[in-house]
């Protein structure tokens, strides 16, 4: 299989012909190798039109989400980001292509360990992983020019909100544990504004500020 000619196909009729305009996205997405974030025996299906599992009940998100979650937070490049679900590490390679730092957490420690072991290979070197609970975010490097949350929250975590700069912006799936609206949520010197994107759905994210994991 020819996965350049796959990720070129899939960015024309799953990204472009949705509407995804912005061209540093578009680029990244055409650059990272999707096929390296999943099993050997499912590369042929990463350039696919729907999310894969990638175990521990986990999922890589279905293409046209990375892209439009990526494109909301609006980066130029210079800005430090968090990332909440590091599953594969596919979005957080993408938002390494775009951002000046990435920070990404994640709760199971055998994702942890295959995504850093991909993402070193493929010569990331500005992303900073930690295992831990993404409800919470990471205190210690906040604040964030932007935050991306990949797992559905039953509200915005105050957390989060707290650890995003003047300007910074949120996006995030909330709802239920069956579907959810993605929203975007930027801080500004006395409050937040909070905009509505698609609906979708995302797994539960479990964490103090989140979901139990016995719900």
């Amino acid at each position: 299989m020819n996965f350049e000619i796959a990720r070129k196909r899939m960015v024309d009729s799953q990204l472009v012909a949705r509407g995804v305009k912005d061209k540093r996205v578009i680029e990244a997405m055409l650059k990272v190798p999707r096929h390296l974030f999943v099993e050997e025996a499912m590369a042929a299906q990463a350039y696919s039109d729907s999310p894969l599992p990638i175990g521990d009940k986990q999922t890589i998100s279905q293409p046209y989400m990375v892209a439009l979650m990526t494109e909301l937070m609006e980066l130029t490049g210079s800005e430090r980001v968090l990332e909440i679900g590091t599953g594969s590490g596919y979005q957080a390679a993408i938002l390494a292509t775009l951002a000046s730092r990435v920070y990404t957490v994640e709760r199971f420690r055998s994702l942890a360990m295959r995504a850093r072991k991909v993402l070193d290979s493929l010569g990331l070197l500005n992303i900073s992983l930690k295992i831990g609970d993404g409800s919470e975010g990471w205190e210690e490097e906040a604040p964030f020019d932007a935050i991306m949350v990949t797992a559905g929250a039953p509200e915005i975590p105050q957390s989060l909100l707290k650890q995003l700069a003047i300007g910074g912006r949120l996006v995030i799936p909330v709802g239920n544990q069956y579907e959810q609206v993605l929203l975007r949520v930027t801080r500004t010197v006395d409050s937040f504004i909070t905009e509505q994107s698609v609906g979708c759905r995302f797994v539960k994210l479990v964490g103090k500020s989140g979901w139990s994991i016995d719900d």
